[in-house]
């Protein structure tokens, strides 16, 4: 029997405070519908009746949203914000409206900033970081895959072992850094700056040597880490897409046709790794593992790049992997061979499963 639903405010600061204990890494609220939490990946309802309706829900949230932003949700129908909890923990907050009413989703994020290690990711990633001083870097994967738990990963290995300005455009600010050989200046969307087109604006009078864009998001977003890049900047960024190839062609839709050429041109400069990643429940309780493709520029891909042969990008990623170069189904195999995952959740998240299953053949024959 679910326990009976406290007052609003009590409410949010209960399902809050229980996400840490329950391992929770997301809190789901509609009217309606009782409170949802993400463990493992799954959702599982929680022990509280469903939110009555639009006010109980409205007074909930209204107390989380910043001062001065509620004219934001309202005019947008969609707010991103960060805040602090009373134990210190930090969560990420989307509140939307849905066919008239108010809802949130909101991200658990862990206080500490994990290392390359704990995470699970190819060495490759680490060396990838510690190879370049300029260039862009692009992390991409659905929602949900841990893009912006990596990107805070690259960014405190450079913070430890760089001497550089950092300078990161949030929406919003997720993880909080502490300066340690580099100095580090984190602009949240809404806060310290109303837009990404005003952030960027200002960008290079900033004196960065290292720039996070957290979300490339549309043409303006996509030029500026480019153009930083061609100039001498070291750029991270993300993108909502699924695979290497996919990510080219979103790039590209973010510009007319007849910039696609002057685009691929600065891309053959300026690019440096595409690494996209999706994240697997584990054989161990609780464990999650990111199945990960790495795209490393090299002669062969500066020329598929150059020439329009996106499509045959993903056969250079199977024929370079001593290079360092992943593809998702040799990091399925991996993940099977090593026993992080199940063989059939292997096979569930595969791009191609008769690839995987016969890598998989090959394993077992040897």
């Amino acid at each position: 029997m679910a326990d009976p639903l406290p007052r609003p405010k009590e409410a949010i600061e209960r399902l809050l405070s229980s996400m840490g204990p329950f391992e929770a890494s997301d809190l789901h609220l509609k009217v309606g519908h009782p409170p949802y939490f993400r463990v493992q990946g799954a959702l599982r309802a929680a022990k509280m009746p469903p939110l009555p309706d639009a006010q109980f829900v409205e007074a909930m949230l209204h107390g989380l949203i910043p001062e001065g932003r509620r004219d934001d949700y309202e005019a947008a129908g969609a707010l991103d914000f960060a805040i602090r909890g009373e134990a210190g923990d930090r969560y990420r907050v989307n509140v939307f409206r849905s066919m008239g009413d108010m809802h949130a989703s909101i991200r658990r994020v862990l206080s500490d900033i994990p290392s390359f290690e704990s995470l699970n990711l190819p060495d490759v990633y680490r060396q990838t970081v510690g190879k370049h001083i300029d260039g862009l870097i692009l992390i991409s994967g659905v929602t949900g895959c841990g893009k912006s738990t990596t990107l805070a990963t690259m960014l405190e290995y450079v913070n430890q072992f760089r001497s550089m300005h950092i300078l990161t455009i949030e929406d919003p600010i997720e993880y909080v850094f502490t300066p340690k050989k580099s100095i580090i200046s984190q602009r949240e969307i809404g806060i310290d700056v109303p837009d990404y087109h005003e952030a960027l604006r200002f960008l290079v009078r900033q004196d960065p040597n290292c720039i996070m864009i957290s979300e490339m998001r549309d043409r303006g977003t996509m030029l500026a880490g480019i153009q930083a890049a061609e100039t001498g900047h070291l750029v991270f960024g993300s993108l909502h897409i699924g695979d290497v190839q996919q990510t080219f062609s979103r790039i590209l839709e973010f510009f007319p046709r007849s910039e696609h050429s002057f685009i691929r041109s600065s891309l053959a400069i300026s690019l440096r790794a595409i690494m996209c990643q999706k994240l697997l429940p584990g054989i161990d309780e609780g464990g999650r593992y990111p199945a990960t493709e790495v795209l490393l520029k090299n002669p062969a891909v500066k020329d598929k790049i150059l020439n329009e042969k996106d499509e045959e990008l993903p056969g250079i990623i199977s024929q370079c992997q001593e290079q360092g170069m992943r593809s998702f189904t040799y990091s399925l195999c991996e993940l099977i061979e090593t026993e992080k995952v199940h063989y059939d959740t292997g096979m569930e998240y595969a791009p191609n499963r008769d690839a995987l299953a016969s890598a998989v053949k090959g394993i077992t024959a040897r």
